[in-house]
């Protein structure tokens, strides 16, 4: 790190020109004593980029920023305060710190936090970052994995975070894909602690995760404003039991949380019905997790049909996930539909044939407005068009 992009002056600059367009500022060809104009610019990139994502660190003085990449690749601060939440000890280990967001936040349920990286620079930067942040991290420049293989320290804790090594590859992938290859090292992790957390992408396919990893325990499953940003695995030495998972939707100060066990989920049978005086449709957390069947039996909803993921119920209730008055139901049938001169309003698809792009197209419907039309299928395998108005909050 250039410790001369500190200087006042630049500091100055760097927050007078987060707004400003970036080739223009490569085009006036600046000139900064001992520091390239390239040096600059990507503490501005990186720094517009912390304005939500990392608000501690764009409000704190003298931050140094890593390249963007490393922005965009760490945890938020509202899942690293969840995340952090899950685990408690003395001694936690991070064999991949990156810039160090996690650890920040581990740093106040443990009384030790060790940061593992083998980025010099990014260790670097990481140091110097804890000062200002007057957190308790101590920072190892190494690969996290052989850092372990040359200490015989037990840590309550072992946190991991894996990045993909084939950026190519689709979206389901393999935890052996990743570096470092977890599955390959699990062993190794468990003999420095009985308690592992592993963050992995949402893009992991969860039966696929839990093929590969021995001893999970708890899986979560943690969206930001209905989209989800990470998986996280606990595992703990011996556990041989039912898997849970639990989800959260983070949005604004509230969180939508439901909890399954897996083994049930499998074992459910529900009940599919028509379409009653209300409408549900799970927020992404859920989505993701597969509990389809577990959460009509748990809010005493009707799935639409076995493959459609919508709900109903007789009475407006508390649901996770976003809820509708039902106005009407209409048969898919392009005559009728485009009888109802639907002009505007918000579209979705559930297990239907047919795209959002292309049903607007096909009846020139505009996107927004307080209409929801839903086109999916009924649990008679009979194409539908579900008209309906999203609920406030306060009408439930």
């Amino acid at each position: 790190m250039n410790k001369n992009i500190l200087n006042s002056d630049i500091q100055y600059f760097i927050d007078e020109n987060l707004n400003s367009d970036i080739n223009n500022l490569l085009l006036k060809r600046l000139r900064f004593n001992n520091i390239e104009t390239r040096e600059v610019i990507e503490q501005i990139e990186a720094k517009k980029k912390c304005l939500n994502k990392l608000p501690t660190w764009f409000n704190t003085k003298n931050i140094y920023y890593p390249n963007k990449l490393n922005i965009e690749q760490t945890s938020s601060e509202i899942t690293a305060k969840y995340k952090a939440q899950l685990v408690k000890g003395e001694s936690i280990i991070d064999l991949t710190g990156g810039f160090g967001v996690d650890c920040h936040y581990f740093s106040k349920h443990f009384k030790t936090v060790t940061h593992c990286e083998i980025n010099s620079n990014l260790s670097d930067i990481v140091t110097y970052n804890s000062k200002l942040l007057n957190n308790s991290i101590t920072t190892i420049n190494d690969d996290g994995i052989n850092y372990l293989k040359s200490k015989s320290t037990k840590y309550d804790y072992i946190y991991i975070d894996p990045s993909r090594r084939n950026k190519q590859k689709g979206k389901v992938f393999f935890l052996d894909d990743c570096l470092p290859n977890v599955p390959q090292h699990l062993e190794l992790l468990f003999k420095h602690t009985n308690n592992i957390m592993i963050k992995t992408s949402p893009l992991l396919d969860i039966s696929i995760g839990l093929k590969e990893l021995n001893h999970v325990k708890t899986i979560h499953v943690v969206a930001v404003n209905n989209e989800v940003k990470e998986l996280l695995w606990i595992l703990e030495k011996g556990f041989n039991k039912n898997v849970s998972v639990a989800t959260i939707n983070i949005v604004n100060t509230k969180q939508e949380l439901f909890n399954f066990l897996i083994k049930d989920e499998t074992n459910l049978n529900i009940e599919c019905g028509i379409p009653q005086n209300y409408l549900y449709e799970p927020n992404a957390a859920i989505l993701k997790s597969g509990a389809f069947k577990s959460l009509a039996k748990h809010t005493n909803t009707l799935k639409l049909h076995t493959n459609s993921h919508l709900y109903t119920h007789s009475k407006a209730i508390n649901f996770p996930g976003r809820q509708f008055k039902i106005e009407k139901i209409l048969p898919y049938n392009k005559q009728l539909l485009k009888k109802e001169s639907f002009t505007k309003a918000n579209i979705s698809v559930r297990n239907f044939p047919e795209t959002v792009q292309q049903i607007r197209k096909k009846f020139k419907i505009s996107d927004g407005g307080n209409l929801y039309l839903f086109f999916t299928t009924n649990s008679k395998n009979k194409r539908i068009v579900i008209v309906s108005y999203k609920l406030n909050q306060h009408q439930i």
